[in-house]
């Protein structure tokens, strides 16, 4: 049975972890597909969105405790290069430069928390149960620190990396982990695909840019120029010019079904 399974419907990619036996926990060669199916979504140019799902009671219960235990016994070397593979797994899923959708059922833990923080928007049913539970085990959320931290906050990182407890749907909502929390999953993520369909996907790619870019440090004068660069440039791009003509020509721009 495939750990991963990659389904299409129109400018949607849906990659749906698939071990529901394991909580969709992962190891070496469910990160190595998942890997490799958000690289291809990147470079089809027919993929507008990613959604990232799980099959089962669980979104993922982090690392495979049988991968963890091969990895105790990992010299140190083997061990970083094994880091890395899931150090690269989160950054191509936090840099793709198309809008990704995490749809949380059940429990999500660890690696699981790394994951719906890498996407851009996140959705969860009330029952979500989130858990950085590394410490526990003597681990830390090394790799996937970087995501949660921004997702989060450095002061409730502070708590919940070092706690190890699990908080609720609720809790991860007023956090920013979650930004929804629904009753239909299904349905919320059909909401969120239809909005971003509507947005130049140029536009979208350049947005996430700009949101890293002027995200971090002070509000300087190299800030402020580098925002007046980007601007300029899609201004000057045909796909702002078909959506200023498309408004006022009163009808949809070319990307829009």
């Amino acid at each position: 049975m495939s750990r991963l399974i990659k389904e299409r419907k129109g400018a949607v990619a849906r990659l749906v972890l698939n071990r529901p036996e394991k909580h969709n926990a992962f190891d070496e060669a469910l990160i190595e597909e998942l890997t490799q199916a958000i690289d291809e979504a990147e470079n089809d140019p027919s993929v507008r969105v990613v959604v990232l799902a799980a099959n089962g009671k669980s979104f993922s219960a982090g690392g495979d405790l049988d991968w963890m235990r091969r990895m105790a016994a990992y010299s140190e070397e083997e061990n970083l290069a094994d880091a890395n593979r899931l150090a690269l797994l989160m950054q191509r899923l936090n840099f793709i430069p198309k809008p990704t959708i995490a749809a949380v059922q059940g429990a999500a833990m660890g690696g699981g928390v790394g994951l719906v923080a890498a996407c851009d928007i996140a959705v969860g049913t009330a029952q979500v149960m989130f858990g950085l539970t590394e410490v526990r085990i003597g681990l830390i959320p090394a790799t996937i620190g970087p995501y949660v931290v921004q997702a989060i906050g450095e002061r409730a990182a502070r708590r919940y990396f070092m706690t190890g407890e699990r908080f609720d749907a609720a809790t991860a909502r007023e956090l920013g982990l979650l930004h929804e929390v629904v009753e239909d999953l299904d349905a919320a993520v059909a909401r969120h695909v239809e909005a971003l369909l509507l947005g130049g996907p140029e536009a979208l790619g350049a947005t996430k840019k700009l949101i890293r870019r002027v995200g971090r440090g002070p509000i300087n004068v190299a800030m402020i120029e580098d925002t007046a660069a980007r601007i300029a440039r899609a201004r000057a791009g045909g796909e702002a010019r078909e959506g200023i003509a498309a408004f006022f020509g009163r009808r949809k721009p070319n990307w829009q079904a």
